[in-house]
């Protein structure tokens, strides 16, 4: 764990009677994604945000402010603080494991946040073998978490060298594909047969996240010290949106796919130099027939 992570709470994993102290932390570092702040042109001045009542164009003082549910056009019932707080559901240290399922059972486009789960003190044992347990089984436990006022589903899987907690959407909170309306189309067996060919041509052993680089941030990083150094940056940089196209001869576009990414094979292993030791034993061999 880096020695800048800060724990966002202690939690107790419970299955069963068993009880694992953990410390829960976020796997993301949000101070790595950049934001901007609203400015006032004129000045420089960072703006505040206010709120205006729609019927009488006044500011309205934040203890004035209620929360609303519009069950119908224009039609509120509001809710008073103390209301909202009585039906939230009570925080809770426990993630209460529920059932052990497959991890490929779990569509991720349920996933939301994810944290990581170490052990906290009195814990160690314990961690490991639930880790241990869940890798060897390649199962994930599926449990209940409640937190700032909601109860969560959560999954929780093993990594190379500990644990990991996803946090869910409720079924209720994701649409299916199939209410996308989505039009049956025929393919024939020759195009399924270049499709694959060009899959197997693009298929790597694993998904590395360190070959795939942000170049937005990039940009922005580099226009932002340009600025800071009080220079004017070149509109012309960003780079240009790719053409549209459209498929005309699907099996003509799948061969072209398909030989272009042959040739950036063959390209890449021309620009491979061979190591100096197998050099010099073809050398040798070369010698010694000569």
């Amino acid at each position: 764990m880096a020695t800048d992570a800060r724990s966002i709470a202690s939690l107790t994993i419970s299955f069963g009677l068993v009880a694992i102290p953990v410390k829960l932390y976020s796997a993301t570092v949000a101070s790595e994604r950049i934001s901007f702040n609203l400015l006032h042109q004129k000045d420089g001045s960072r703006l505040k945000q206010q709120y205006v009542c729609a019927a009488e164009g006044k500011v309205v003082d934040r203890s004035e402010i209620v929360k609303g549910y519009e069950f119908a056009k224009d039609q509120y019932v509001m809710f008073t603080p103390a209301e909202i707080k009585a039906l939230e559901e009570a925080g809770s240290p426990e993630i209460a494991i529920e059932e052990f399922v497959p991890l490929d059972s779990v569509d991720p486009v349920y996933f939301d946040k994810t944290y990581y789960l170490t052990p906290d003190k009195g814990g160690p044992k314990p961690y490991t073998l639930l880790t241990t347990a869940l890798r060897e089984a390649k199962r994930c436990a599926i449990g209940r978490w409640a937190a700032r006022g909601r109860e969560h589903i959560v999954v929780i899987r093993a990594l190379e060298s500990g644990l990991a907690m996803h946090q869910l959407h409720f079924q209720a909170e994701v649409r299916t594909i199939g209410s996308m309306g989505i039009e049956p189309s025929q393919v024939t067996d020759a195009e399924l047969k270049l499709a694959r060919q060009l899959i197997e041509a693009q298929t790597a052993k694993r998904f590395e996240p360190s070959s795939y680089v942000d170049e937005f941030r990039g940009r922005v990083e580099a226009a932002i010290q340009k600025k800071v150094e009080g220079k004017e940056i070149s509109l012309s940089e960003a780079p240009a949106a790719a053409p549209s196209r459209n498929v005309i001869d699907l099996m003509e576009v799948l061969r072209q796919s398909i030989e272009a990414r042959g040739a950036k094979a063959t390209d890449d292993l021309k620009a491979r130099k061979p190591p100096k030791r197998a050099a010099k034993s073809a050398t040798a061999r070369k010698s010694s027939r000569g």
